[in-house]
């Protein structure tokens, strides 16, 4: 064992907690059953088998206020794979359930038994004509999917709030829609054709001409068995209207049986039922959309009413005005969404009965827009609006970032109600649609139904289309609580279907809550027919049981997660999993939701379980030391859980008080260390890459992985020791480079100037002198300390470092200037909660300033670009992506490069400072996918704006990044 290991007891939650009922029981330590395992092992390989306790614990929670353990986690790589899963269930007499994101609202994403990821391997965009057609593998998100199809100017019809994170299989699974897509963008009305695997191992491409063929010859009895279905809803002719009807508002409750009506053979009707079925029919394998056009000129306005009922009144004005999407918000979501960076601090005071819609309006050209924004000028003429708040304008407006603010708060709806909910409680959210016009009359009952049964909830929804969604918070170790929800369910599922003939699932899809009121809606002739369905496709019930069929009625109440109090930076987080593409380590080890899942499965423990001391085990490494702590899980939370503040306090408790001497010691002596390890560096570059690292990698198996950085071969050699002679009079910045770039050199020996030299020279020749000052050594943003969890440190160089810059930039009379977009982070954010009060005083009244936005802003506009690449490719950092830098970056490039690329899958490189020298494998893992983009072609730069991230993606791509800085230097020198 390493000397300094840390020992897993310093992440023990404190005695005295109470074991929840919903535990994850003794027996359960071991994990997966020793047969199951081996079984499973030899068919697929041990690489794709998950079965240690904490894998199974952090795949049981999905969106939903649902929790089920699954026996074991595979994670197949191909269709054969899958195939083969499914022939062992079918063998063993087992289950099944498909997961990509896990962010259904209903539990579709648990299962009891075997549980299939289906997201990590199963990813992919191929553009088909030009854009007008996408082919699309199941674990691709929605949003990722539109960022490539934005380029051919085409968008999915399906636009659920969940874009960030929702994949396209569970989009077509469960047939979700969205802000705009109503009845007729949706998956159902939009997809061309898919390839899906049946139960018995069978293939199917819709597309194939052959394909009705093909499965009469490889499933005659299925093809028999959906002809004769069909004949005979045909035959009824009460049944088929019944049918036509359900489907002319929203509607995802049960199969979708106009499938039957609309497919004249087997295919034709299996491609139907595919959409909406859950993952009880198959596997969906890869589907091609038929892509809709992207309006760019967009027009949108967020109208504010007195009452619920008075918005969701005026909502038919705006569709016939053509408004693509009406969204409706509530007065508790309104206030809710304040959590949210960007919405307006004052919608915390607004009245409790306010109700806000949101009005979009899209349109392909100028004309169009103004058409559009005429009609809505119409329509706000005859509405009686209130401006409760004093950042209430009720007007429409063309401006993209207000746009996007209007969105951001209307998409955190679950998340932001949600993170503002008791303690301690579960999140339920409901989905339903009624006519349009009988929206008003709906919001109303809904209301009372809410006020009789003590819950105070917070209700949403897309107008435009009559579907609503409301939140009910609850605690589900509270036996009084539950009866209280499921009371409320009774009433709510009558009121819908006797007095509205609604839906009970307009977009989210049965699930397991609302799978035993299936009949109340469809009645029992066609519940009957989707039993014989289910039957007729997977005759051996291997699909997700009890997912959308389920004989139960209290079947809703069977599997409520309670919800532990955790630390208090990540406790409000109710399991979304928006967190999870942004994540680094989310195809390596955990995501920020897994971790936060993990910790509070240990706090349902009793104290010293064997449970516990499994999850404590596996928790350093695949939650703590694999956290890039980059922080992006807080730009996609939409209440800005920071996951990666939480791993850092973690890393703090693991330190001993000797390493917290060593590291503050360090800081207080940082000169020396500085001058040191450029000593080092510079000593490096004469010793061969093998030899460094078989040192290196000794000495980190003899004191400890964490702290002993390996030596990688694309480390570069030795900044230079002196600076660029700079004067301070008449300088318009002080220029602040970082210490990684007074250590490390950039990236060769060709003769470009350093990135310090290249900055002062280009802000010389655009007229704005910066000055370095004398005293830079010794200093630093206290990032290295920070991503650590040094506390004693980071208080050190954070306070020094303020100090200097309070001094070198006159009081704050000139802008600070830094060189490294996570050093400036480090500086203008991060140090502050480390500050004493003076020094955060001190602290306002400093501007510091990226040199990119510097670049951006300033040098820019009195630049003469003299010679340009011909294509560049970009890596926004993290750190830009916090500072909302990106575009800055993108406008320097477009400057000195004739075509400018970000990769879609561009994310965090995770080499976070150290970390990828610490543990490459999460680098390498964080990278993959942008690494094959980057390297599918050539460029003829490949620019950044940080270090150690350029030596990262170096080391991801065999390209050489360096900072946009330089190129802009090269570009603009005479």
């Amino acid at each position: 064992m390493p000397l300094l290991e840390p020992k897993p007891d310093s992440l023990r939650p404190g005695p005295g907690r109470t074991p929840a009922a919903d535990r994850v029981p003794e027996r359960g330590a071991t994990g997966t059953p020793e047969r199951l395992r081996t079984e499973l092992t030899a068919l697929l390989g041990p690489e794709k088998v998950r079965w240690k306790v904490s894998d199974l614990v952090k795949y049981a929670s999905d969106a939903s206020p649902y929790r089920f353990v699954p026996q074991v986690v595979v994670l197949p790589e191909t269709t054969e794979d899958v195939s083969a899963v499914m022939a062992y269930a079918r063998a063993h007499g087992r289950d099944l359930v498909f997961r990509a994101a896990g962010t259904s609202l209903n539990g579709q994403a648990q299962g009891e038994d075997i549980l299939v990821d289906v997201r990590r391997h199963f990813t992919g965009v191929e553009v088909l004509d030009d854009g007008a057609r996408a082919r699309i593998r199941p674990g691709t998100t929605v949003m990722r999917a539109n960022a490539t199809l934005a380029r051919y100017g085409r968008v999915l019809g399906p636009d659920p709030a969940s874009a960030i994170a929702c994949t396209v299989g569970g989009v077509v699974a469960n047939n979700a829609s969205g802000m705009t897509a109503g009845t007729t963008r949706n998956s159902y009305r939009t997809l061309a054709s898919l390839t899906f695997v049946l139960p018995s191992g069978t293939v199917v491409d819709t597309a194939a001409p052959d394909a009705d063929d093909e499965l009469a010859r490889a499933e005659p009895d299925l093809c028999a068995g959906l002809l004769a279905l069909k004949a005979e809803i045909e035959a009824d002719a009460d049944l088929t209207a019944r049918i036509r009807a359900k489907y002319e508002i929203k509607n995802t409750n049960g199969y979708r049986l106009d499938a039957f009506l609309d497919g004249g053979t087997p295919v034709e009707i299996l491609r139907g039922l595919m959409v909406g079925s859950q993952g009880t029919f198959g596997f969906i394998a890869d589907v091609v959309f038929d892509t809709l056009p992207l309006d760019r000129k967009v027009t949108s306005g967020l109208l504010f009413f007195p009452s619920l009922t008075a918005a969701a009144a005026a909502v038919p004005l705006f569709n016939e005005a053509g408004a693509l999407a009406v969204e409706l918000m509530d007065g508790n979501t309104l206030r809710a969404s304040v959590s949210v960076r960007g919405v307006p601090a004052d919608w915390a005071g607004l009245p409790r009965e306010t109700a806000a819609l949101l009005v979009e309006f899209r349109a392909p050209d100028e004309a169009a827009q103004e058409a559009c924004e005429r009609a809505a000028a119409g329509v706000l003429e005859r509405l009686a609006l209130v401006a409760p708040v004093p950042s209430v304008t009720n007007e429409f407006t063309r401006d993209a970032k207000l746009i996007s603010g209007y969105w951001k708060a209307r998409k955190a709806f679950v998340t932001a109600v949600g993170g503002s909910r008791p303690p301690g409680t579960t999140l339920i959210t409901e989905d339903f649609a009624v006519p349009p016009s009988r929206l008003a009359d709906a919001c109303e009952d809904l209301l009372r139904l809410q006020a009789r049964h003590g819950f105070d909830a917070a209700v949403a929804g897309h107008a435009a289309h009559g579907n609503l969604h409301f939140l009910l918070a609850f605690d589900a170790a509270k036996p009084a609580d539950v009866d209280r929800y499921a009371a409320f369910m009774d009433d709510f599922c009558r009121m819908t279907v006797e007095r509205f003939d609604g839906s009970l699932k307009a977009e989210h899809a049965t699930g397991r809550n609302i799978a035993p009121f299936l009949e109340l809606e469809w009645g029992p002739r066609a519940t009957e027919l989707m039993w014989r369905l289910k039957r007729l496709v997977d005759p051996d019930g291997v699909l997700a049981p009890r997912i959308v069929l389920d004989r139960d009625p209290a079947a809703h109440l069977r599997g409520l997660k309670t919800i532990p109090g955790i630390e208090a930076v990540a406790d409000p987080c109710i399991e979304c999993g928006f967190c999870e593409p942004t994540c680094p380590s989310h195809d390596l080890t955990t995501t920020p939701r897994q971790r936060i899942v993990l910790r509070r499965e240990m706090m349902r423990q009793p104290d010293g379980s064997p449970v516990e001391e499994q999850l404590l085990a596996s928790y350093g490494y695949d939650a703590v030391d694999t956290c890039a702590g980059d922080s992006t899980c807080r730009i996609a939370c939409p209440v800005g859980i920071d996951t990666g503040a939480m791993m850092k306090d973690f890393r703090h408790q693991r330190h001993s008080p000797r390493e917290e001497r060593i590291a503050t010691l360090t800081a207080r002596r940082f000169k020396a260390v500085e001058a040191s390890a450029r000593l080092a560096v510079g000593a490096a570059d004469r010793i061969t890459d093998r030899l460094l690292t078989a040192a290196t990698g000794v000495a980190r198996k003899a004191v400890r992985p964490d702290l002993v950085p390996e030596w990688l071969p694309e480390i570069p050699g030795a900044a230079p020791r002196a600076v660029p002679r700079t004067r301070r009079q008449d300088a318009r910045a002080v220029y602040y480079p970082a210490c990684v770039n007074r250590i490390f050199g950039g990236p060769g020996d060709d003769g470009t100037p350093s990135l310090q030299q290249a900055v002062v020279d280009v802000s010389a020749r655009a007229g704005k002198p910066v000055w370095i000052p004398d005293d830079v050594a010794g200093t630093c943003c206290s990032t290295i300390w920070h991503s650590k969890g040094y506390e004693d440190a980071n208080a050190v160089m954070a306070n020094r470092v303020v100090e200097a810059a309070w001094a070198w930039t006159e009081g704050g009379r000139l802008p600070l200037v830094v060189d490294a977009s996570s050093c400036t982070l480090g500086i203008a954010d991060e140090v502050v909660p480390y500050l004493t009060e003076a020094n955060r005083e001190l602290h306002r009244h400093l501007t510091v300033v990226d040199s990119v936005v510097w670049a951006a802003e300033e040098l820019l506009p009195a630049l003469t670009v003299r010679r340009t690449a011909r294509s560049a490719v970009l890596h926004p950092t993290c750190s830009m992506q916090h500072l909302g830098d990106v575009e800055q970056l993108r406008e320097v490039a477009e400057a000195v490069a004739d075509e400018v690329v970000v990769p879609d899958d561009a994310g965090c490189c995770a080499f976070a400072g150290d970390r990828g020298m610490l543990h490459k494998e999460l680098t390498a893992s964080a990278t993959a996918k942008e690494a094959t983009e980057v390297t599918s072609r050539a460029y003829d730069a490949h620019l950044s704006a940080n270090r150690m991230c350029e030596i990262g993606m170096d080391r991801a791509t065999g390209r050489t990044y360096q900072s946009v800085l330089i190129e802009l230097d090269r570009a603009t020198r005479p």
